[in-house]
């Protein structure tokens, strides 16, 4: 199964590869429609959670997104298509079988926790989640809208679907493509908009900002390939985007929005950035701030029928901190445990998707509850792995707006296995972006 999706992950790189060529060739390929001159309502951030990606309303190009969007779904026929000709004995695939009835039971069976190679689960997915997340930040959402649209493509699209002829859905994939793409795709979207406003160079060289410019978001310019080919514009592409910035003016306090777009100008001539202005009077709270993840350890106190001694393990966790008072986290946690009767080391592992509730939102101290299920494994002893509710209490302590110390106290129990464990974690808290801020 690592074979086949090593195999999937060389044939989409294959078949971008084989479209690069056309999308780095030096020309004009911005098609992104007029951006007309709309009134923002001023009300647009107070449901910081409202999400506006199914029906624009703030000025957002919905229509590239669909373009886009399509030109996705078409590319990833594209890497079906290459290794449906390649040999059986390249890619292990049964042609001889129905991939739709291996489709189904891959679907059935997840998602479970998978041991792929590090770099494709962590920075992989993390790439090609930013590359989907600009697709909708490109087409003027705001951050949140393009994070909704990057969980739904990296779920449906491919971890649901391209990916799951080949094998299982995996847990960590659907949790860390959409967050961490969010992270990288938020980098990326500004340091494209860096080199645009620097005449389209990097190091003083335009063949770099090219090469850059593909790399930060190959689906924009994979499209702007297409069109030139095609002399036609078969993809939307280009982009709009909102910058928010304070008046100079000391009595008044006002915001302005930017709206910046790209025209095309014909032949290969540079296109041209033009610029209006509409006063706003918020920035958005929602942005990559509420991204968390920590690092950290903690102890075992296991049920005495897993035959095991209790021992220290390392725990990491990834996720969403909505408000002071709410976040969701994907927690794992992994440590080498020593069996009672043989003295013979095992691999221990658990995960689980968590949610936590904190009292006094407003101070640094914060007590929470949490609760969430998950599973815990065993490396060769996989017939004892059990799903598991748990339940807990925690403490909260904010450093500072990016950083904070968090431990907590769970109670883990095995509906399959009646057992019922218990663990002690402790761990550091990073925030992205502005981290916890005062804009609720």
């Amino acid at each position: 199964m690592k074979r086949l999706r090593s195999i999937c992950f060389r044939g989409g790189v294959l078949w971008l590869a084989i479209l690069t060529a056309v999308a780095v060739i030096p020309a004009s390929g911005q098609t992104n429609s007029y951006w007309t001159v709309l009134e923002i309502c001023p009300t647009a951030y107070s449901t910081p959670y409202h999400i506006s990606l199914f029906a624009p309303e703030n000025g957002e190009d919905g229509a590239r997104t669909w373009s886009q969007t399509k030109s996705v779904f078409v590319y990833g026929l594209g890497v079906i298509g290459v290794l449906a000709m390649l040999p059986k004995e390249y890619t292990g695939w049964d042609k001889d079988s129905d991939i739709f009835d291996k489709w189904v039971d891959n679907i059935t069976e997840g998602p479970e926790w998978d041991r792929n190679n590090w770099a494709y689960n962590y920075i992989g997915h993390t790439y090609f989640g930013g590359v989907y997340y600009q697709v909708a930040r490109k087409s003027g959402y705001r951050q949140w809208d393009a994070f909704v649209y990057a969980l739904l493509m990296s779920t449906h699209y491919w971890e649901c679907g391209v990916e799951a002829f080949a094998e299982v859905p995996s847990v960590q994939d659907l949790v860390v493509t959409p967050l961490m793409g969010w992270v990288y795709g938020e980098w990326a979207y500004r340091a494209e908009l860096r080199i645009r406003d620097a005449g389209g160079k990097v190091a003083g060289s335009r063949a770099l900002g090219g090469v850059a410019l593909f790399l930060l978001d190959p689906i924009d310019a994979l499209g702007c390939g297409v069109n030139r080919v095609t002399r036609r514009r078969l993809v939307k592409s280009g982009y709009g985007y909102f910058a928010y910035t304070a008046s100079p003016n000391e009595t008044i306090t006002e915001h302005t929005i930017y709206l910046n777009m790209v025209f095309p100008l014909g032949g290969s001539e540079p296109t041209t950035q033009y610029e209006l202005r509409r006063t706003h009077g918020e920035g958005d709270p929602v942005d990559t701030g509420i991204v968390g993840i920590s690092l950290g350890t903690g102890r075992t106190f296991l049920d005495q029928d897993w035959d095991v001694e209790d021992d220290l393990y390392t725990t990491v966790s990834m996720g969403l901190y909505f408000t002071p008072r709410f976040s969701a986290r994907l927690v794992y946690a992994q440590g080498d445990l020593t069996e009672h009767t043989t003295g013979r080391v095992v691999d221990y592992e658990n995960y689980s998707l968590n949610a936590q509730y904190y009292l006094n939102a407003e101070r640094k101290v914060r007590p929470f509850v949490t609760v969430g299920l998950g599973e815990q494994m065993w490396d060769d002893r996989a017939a004892l792995n059990a799903f598991q509710w748990n339940a807990g209490i925690g403490l909260h302590y904010r450093i500072h707006g990016k950083w904070a110390l968090q431990a907590d106290w769970l109670h883990y129990y095995s509906t399959s296995e009646k057992t019922y464990d218990r663990n002690v974690n402790m761990g550091l808290v990073y925030r992205f972006g502005r981290g916890e801020h005062d804009d609720w």
